[in-house]
């Protein structure tokens, strides 16, 4: 019984790999022959990737499976004195010893990320995941436990925002960029609590009569020291630390009490996270906002990216449907720039799709990006869906559209972003 209990302290129960505090202990004594050996050794932090997709459309035990599996995959790589760990939920920790030179790490992470890549067969279904991993190496990047765990989830980090499924050894500007965005981070969460967001609409003009259709929602922060800080600054932040949850209902809530105060014939366009759908609220937030200010269902406009329907969930789609049977408006933005664009519209039927501006930018100079619109316009004619050029900011451009069939263009040409007095105005 009592080797029973300091094996369940020691060792993870679904793998049967060291766990966290074994590790630590692993750590600490290559540290302390580093001095005697002179012979460096990595800590490489492992995240799969995708493995939430493997619990939320098999299951828990199929995940778990899947773990095991890695684990084994793991345990072929490395050699006999590494070290193999689960530090808890798809975290795996490799401790690579008496390294001949810095590189050995980069080619142990790659042949993991090789192994871990390949397919897997769980309950007679092929499973996909892919791999991240951090590094680093004692002594240069720590001589402590904690600064080298921490710094080779630093460099986990960098690999997984540069893309996913490789790898990135530890340096010190990853530390600054960690405490900027640490402090970012605390801001935010005070900017949120203190209601230091403010709305910009930027208008939408149909082509054929010139009006304003609808107004796409642009949210800001004033910053007390940055000064008016665009979305493209903070809204990556949001989403990895959840707060975009909180600020997409703020946004959402501010735009629909905006838009009853504008004409019955403007809509008002929201941007939705793909973390918003992963939360399972959306429906709800939608219709909770749509009652609270009083805006007609089909004055609102969502806008997604074709990154909420990378994974084709089913829970996904139905969301969709639901808010189109509520009335609400649905629209794909930046078509064209993301995974498998036309299989996304025969899976939903989408009310527009906005067509985004890197095209448009380049009709003049790249032959391909006029055909490029011209399919989409044509596709879109046929589905019966309306299409937004993005981006227009030049009369030459706005006649290109005009020929190519656009029904609906966005730009600097006839507005920017405005807060909403001066769009009242």
């Amino acid at each position: 019984m009592l080797f029973r209990s300091e094996r369940m302290a020691t060792f993870d129960s679904l793998t049967g790999l060291p766990n966290r505090a074994q590790f630590r202990t692993h750590l600490s004594r290559a540290l302390e022959l580093l001095s005697q050996t002179e012979r460096k050794f990595a800590v490489l932090s492992i995240d799969l990737d995708r493995f939430k997709n493997v619990n939320d459309t098999l299951g828990h035990q199929a995940g778990d499976r899947l773990l095991s599996l890695v684990a084994q995959r793991l345990k072929a790589c490395v050699r006999d004195n590494d070290i193999v760990a689960r530090f808890g939920g798809d975290e795996f920790v490799v401790l690579q010893r008496e390294m001949e030179q810095v590189e050995d790490g980069g080619e142990l992470a790659g042949r993991l990320v090789k192994a871990l890549s390949a397919p897997y067969e769980i309950d007679g279904q092929c499973v996909l995941i892919g791999a991240s991993i951090g590094i680093a190496v004692a002594p240069e990047h720590g001589d402590d436990p904690e600064e080298l765990l921490r710094n080779s989830d630093l460099a986990l980090y960098r690999a997984k925002a540069a893309g996913k499924g490789d790898y990135r050894y530890f340096s010190a500007d990853m530390d600054e960029e960690m405490q900027a965005r640490r402090t970012l981070e605390i801001e935010l969460r005070e900017a949120l609590r203190t209601d230091a967001f403010e709305l910009h609409f930027q208008p939408l003009i149909d082509l054929q009569s010139g009006v304003v259709t609808t107004c796409e929602t642009l949210v800001r922060w004033r910053h007390p020291t940055r000064g008016l800080v665009p979305p493209t600054q903070f809204i990556s932040v949001a989403e990895e630390t959840g707060l975009i949850l909180a600020l997409g209902e703020w946004v959402l809530r501010r735009a629909c009490a905006e838009a009853v105060t504008w004409p019955a014939r403007v809509r008002v366009a929201v941007n939705l996270s793909s973390i918003q759908f992963q939360a399972g609220k959306v429906v709800d937030l939608v219709s909770s906002a749509l009652a609270a200010s009083g805006l007609p269902a089909e004055r609102l406009e969502l806008e997604i990216t074709e990154s909420i329907l990378l994974a084709d969930t089913e829970d996904t789609l139905k969301a969709l449907q639901q808010l189109r049977d509520m009335g609400v408006r649905i629209s794909l933005d930046d078509f064209g720039t993301g995974y498998s664009s036309l299989s996304y519209l025969s899976s939903f039927r989408f009310d527009k799709i906005k067509i985004d501006r890197s095209f448009v930018r380049d009709v003049a100079n790249r032959p391909d990006a006029g055909a490029i619109i011209q399919a989409i316009t044509g596709l879109a004619s046929t589905l019966g869906m309306c299409t937004t050029a993005e981006g227009v900011e030049n009369p030459e451009e706005l006649e290109w559209l005009r020929a190519q069939g656009c029904k609906e263009v966005q730009g600097f040409l006839f507005s920017r972003p405005l807060p909403a007095r001066d769009l009242r105005a």
